[in-house]
């Protein structure tokens, strides 16, 4: 975001802390869209995903008077969005955990062996938010935002080695927390 979308949001987050609903309606607006093409990301349905965003939206609205510190308003949206799926995917595994009845550890015929594809992208959403703080924040940039390292360091404060060294632990502790679901894509494709 370049330095004036964040002055006016920031004047925005101002005239909500006084009650303007038309600075929500505004940023509602601006942030909608783009956080429900995000949120389909995660939990590839369309009517859920507005659901999701638009519960993020309550919440924003009803934190008004707690959004001083807030610098990069999308960037709060998206994690409040981003955070909510999470807590959605997990709400839909529990759900199917109790539904269906749990499936032998050792499968004898490869033909049964289904994979569903939310408990994979679930598991691999859960453990990057588990991430430390600095390490999902550069990984997050890097691999969802798409930003350079350099544009990484600028927005963090720290070095370019800084990210680099950062976004290797994140990626050694994806490896090792998913190591489980890596071999069972390795079965399955060999």
């Amino acid at each position: 975001m370049n330095l004036e979308n964040e002055s006016n949001d920031q004047f925005l987050l101002t005239q909500m802390h006084l009650g303007k609903e038309e600075a929500f309606d505004f940023i509602f607006r601006k942030y909608y869209k783009i956080l429900t093409i995000q949120a389909i990301r995660f939990v590839h349905d369309q009517d859920t995903s507005q659901s999701l965003v638009q519960d993020c939206f309550v919440k924003f609205w009803e934190k008004q008077r707690e959004l001083s510190n807030v610098e990069d308003v999308y960037s709060y949206l998206y994690f409040m969005m981003r955070n909510r799926c999470i807590d959605h995917i997990r709400e839909q595994k529990r759900t199917y955990q109790i539904q269906v009845p749990k499936e032998p550890d050792f499968i004898e015929n490869e033909g049964e062996a289904l994979i569903d594809a939310n408990d994979m992208n679930s598991k691999i959403w859960q453990t990057i938010a588990n991430l430390p703080d600095r390490c999902r924040k550069a990984f997050e940039y890097s691999r969802i935002d798409g930003f350079t390292y350099t544009q990484i360091a600028n927005k963090m404060g720290i070095s370019n080695k800084a990210v680099e060294a950062l976004i290797s632990r994140a990626l050694k502790i994806l490896r090792a927390n998913l190591v489980d679901l890596l071999g069972i894509l390795m079965f399955i494709f060999r």
